[in-house]
């Protein structure tokens, strides 16, 4: 309690928002018990902010390296849609039915977020190196495991848990790094980092098909996993974190965030797009099979998709950091549900196909290239690994069941529109509580602007959080939430 103490006398000889004190302000500042479980207040106690971030240098170094792990992680279970197609095929595993082989891409996906309470932990008591090669044993020891399976249940094991266990703790480990190197070019940085997994997609969905038809099965999972060994490694060691420049808190379980209804539309978002996003990556090979295209067409579906979102991502991030993170977040998931609903429910040819893939698979992963940096703006950038951290324990239950209900919709209908539709609703839903969101945020900055006496265009959407914000104005956002989502507004 001294050391509180303390700190809120250097508060006291700071000043708050406004220049005349008033006995809330001074009230608000004396720490509590309270205080100190809640992330929205235990942020003021902080005497001093991070230094700046270097906005680039070395950052693009580890922009790229996230970008390759990203390829080499996500990139190569995208490709798992053309594993699927082919285990369809060819009866694989004579014991396994479709929702058999649909649980087995879900898996890996849910053992990645599951364990990320696991890989905080080891970043914050043993450093990122030691959590990303954890990663790296576990992914390469998965695809030279799936090579030997000879039931499905060695595959759920392989390629389904122990693969999504070793991309977690890489994913876990690099995914919130890239933010700490940037500020104005945050989103840009974000969008390139993200863009790995389309373009490891692409090349690992051709790769596969082409290894599976000219080396078999088993080799084809044991050149990945070589491959994935070494470029992982690479990067690895090249990656530097700013963890204790900023003082990142890197909590597994920060639970109070959901006391803010903010911070729950965040994970709403989160929800309902890896509701749709997962169905659609991993069904667009088998619905290619279903319209009477071969396995090496589908593959090539499966593979543009994926460049598509190599594509669309940098651009996204881009034009984030322009016309407002949330605003390019709500906009783009929202396109991703019209092409579902309007595009790729009439792409019954080859040729139409390909260009669905392509031009939808520019917004498709939409998520993943603005949660990062819209996570920064909603709790601030110190407590983003553990406002992410959760998000992906809240996406476990998407990402395990929607290709399963996506497969079902299927069986139980005997076509592949009810998918469709079930994909396209979900991005619209995700994109309506994204406009929820920037409405909570618009009334959150014009509360700063007027407690501080300046512009809007004068606050940083981010450094609210550290520094210039009061929780006044987190609650003036509550109340015009809904009054505020529809105001044009750069958020």
């Amino acid at each position: 309690m001294a050391v509180q103490t303390a700190s809120s006398s250097k508060e006291d000889d700071r000043g708050s928002l406004s220049p005349k004190r008033d006995p809330v302000d001074m009230a608000r500042q004396q720490p509590t018990n309270e205080d100190q479980s809640d992330p929205e207040k235990r942020v003021q106690q902080h005497d001093e902010s991070p230094p700046p971030p270097p906005n680039g240098g070395y950052g693009w170094v580890c922009t790229i390296c996230c970008a390759l792990i990203n390829a080499h992680t996500w990139g190569i279970n995208s490709s798992y849609g053309v594993f699927l197609a082919h285990y369809l095929a060819t009866n694989t595993f004579p014991e396994a039915g479709p929702l058999d082989y649909a649980f087995v891409g879900g898996l890996s996906v849910a053992c990645a977020l599951l364990v990320s309470p696991a890989a905080t932990y080891t970043t914050r008591v043993f450093g990122t190196k030691t959590t990303l090669f954890i990663g790296i044993a576990f992914e390469t020891a998965s695809l030279i495991g799936a090579s030997f399976a000879k039931a499905i249940w060695q595959l759920f094991l392989s390629q389904g848990i122990c693969f999504g266990i070793g991309m977690g703790f890489l994913f876990v480990g690099s995914v919130g790094i890239v933010s700490q190197w940037f500020t104005t070019k945050r989103s840009l940085a974000n969008g390139i980092a993200t863009c790995g997994s389309g373009l490891g997609g692409l090349v690992y969905s051709l790769a596969a098909g082409a290894m599976i038809k000219s080396i078999g099965l088993p080799w084809a999972f044991r050149v990945l996993g070589i491959v994935a060994l070494v470029v992982n490694s690479i990067c690895a060691i090249l990656l530097k974190d700013r963890n204790k420049a900023i003082g990142a808190s890197q909590l597994a379980f920060d639970v109070g965030l959901f006391k803010r209804p903010e911070y729950v539309l965040l994970n709403l978002y989160a929800f309902f797009s890896l509701l749709a996003y997962v169905v659609l990556v991993f069904s667009i090979a088998n619905y290619a099979r279903t319209v009477g295209l071969s396995a090496s067409q589908a593959s090539i579906i499966s593979a543009v998709l994926n460049l598509g979102q190599a594509l669309g991502r940098p651009p996204i991030g881009y034009f984030s950091d322009s016309i407002g993170r949330m605003n390019m977040a709500g906009l783009m998931t929202f396109i991703s549900g019209l092409f579902a609903l309007v595009f790729w429910t009439f792409a019954k040819s080859y040729g139409v196909l390909i260009a669905f893939a392509i031009i939808g698979g520019t917004v498709a992963g939409t998520f993943w290239a603005t949660v990062a940096p819209v996570s920064a703006e909603v709790v601030g950038i110190k407590h983003v690994s553990s406002a992410l951290n959760l998000v992906w324990l809240v996406i476990v239950l998407p990402s395990t069941f929607s290709e399963p209900i996506g497969l079902e919709i299927v069986a139980g209908t005997g076509s592949y529109l009810g998918t469709q539709l079930f994909t396209g609703f979900m991005y619209i839903a995700a994109a309506a509580c994204v406009l929820f969101l920037r409405g909570w945020k618009i009334g959150e900055l014009d509360e700063v602007a007027r407690l501080k006496q300046c512009s809007v265009n004068e606050i940083d959407a981010v450094g609210t959080e550290a520094s210039d914000n009061d929780a006044l104005a987190k609650v003036a956002g509550r109340k015009n939430m809904v009054k505020n989502c529809l105001k044009w507004r750069k958020v």
